[in-house]
């Protein structure tokens, strides 16, 4: 198992390594590509399941289920955010990839630390059950009161610490991070690596939602860290798909919110010995995320029929 998720590894990752050369993130991922993408580390994500199946279990395997889906799901919000972000800061798209990247493989570091430390809190603070559970309903919370239509990103708290700590250029250097204010100047930061920096923050803000809710789902290193990992690796091709394509999907939101709620109570009722089985909250899980993109699609599809009437009407 741990030989096939290397190799998953090494075909995943490959596209990740940063490059300086602008040249050569000046070609973006086309949607299909993309898509095709998306649909192959899913594949290898529910093959890596049932690998866990065979060598550690049915239960396992279901935590590892439940725990993907979460992140899955909770990385796609990510990505909105990170869509913003390239708004905001007017990153060029041949510049995007290479932020996306380094971005990435901050995520996979952060995520580890995190894992790490998470579970190590679990295991031997029960309480800290009653911490993690009231983070993930405050987090639920926010969802359903959050309305994207209506966010300023420049009013965003880690764009105003960002901008504050950092002496920065108005304008890009290339793809470079840094470059000299005027002829010898000092060294600044340029708008590419403000973005890099409130993409790395924004990834810290969504870890404290998703390693608890995960954590909800098993206390289990390798399916928590494989669950991130899996998802983690499939962001390139995915932000491609809701960046290009399926920037709305209004009832996905809340149904995170949903999701955060379930395990954060889940959490909450563990701590008084009343267990929810992993297969129920499996199950609970997958009706929710596949439920809130189902609709958004039917949402966006019955929107869309006015529209093509009348250009059927005009033709």
């Amino acid at each position: 198992m741990n030989a096939f998720f290397q190799g998953q590894i090494r075909l995943y990752a490959e596209p990740l390594l940063p490059t300086s050369n602008a040249k050569t993130d000046s070609n973006p991922t086309t949607l299909k590509n993309a898509i095709a993408t998306t649909l192959k580390i899913f594949a290898s994500a529910m093959a890596f399941g049932m690998g866990v199946w065979v060598f550690k279990g049915r239960e396992s395997a279901f935590e590892f289920f439940a725990a993907y889906l979460i992140e899955q799901s909770l990385s796609v919000d990510n990505l909105i955010v990170m869509v913003m972000l390239f708004e905001y800061f007017k990153v060029p798209a041949k510049f995007q990839t290479r932020v996306l990247n380094w971005g990435i493989i901050g995520a996979i570091v952060m995520r580890g630390i995190m894992i790490i430390l998470g579970v190590q809190l679990f295991e031997r603070f029960a309480w800290i059950q009653l911490v993690f559970a009231a983070i993930l309903l405050w987090s639920a919370y926010k969802f359903l009161q959050e309305d994207d239509e209506d966010e300023d990103v420049g009013e965003n708290f880690i764009v105003k610490i960002s901008s504050r700590l950092l002496a920065t250029s108005k304008e890009y250097d290339e793809d470079r991070f840094w470059t000299r204010a005027g002829h010898g100047g000092a060294l600044v930061a340029t708008p590419l690596f403000m973005c890099l920096v409130c993409v790395e923050l924004s990834d810290v803000v969504f870890a404290v939602d998703s390693i608890p809710a995960v954590l909800a789902v098993s206390s289990d290193t390798l399916v928590v860290y494989t669950s991130n990992i899996f998802a983690i690796m499939g962001l390139r091709s995915l932000y491609t798909i809701i960046a290009r394509g399926i920037t709305s999907m209004p009832f996905l939101k809340p149904a995170v919110a949903l999701v955060l709620g379930f395990v954060g109570a889940k959490l909450m009722l563990g701590y008084w010995h009343v267990i929810i089985s992993t297969k129920v909250s499996l199950i609970v899980v997958a009706v929710l995320v596949l439920g809130g993109v189902l609709l958004s699609f039917i949402s966006n599809r019955l929107r869309r029929r006015p529209a093509l009437r009348q250009m059927n009407k005009g033709e």
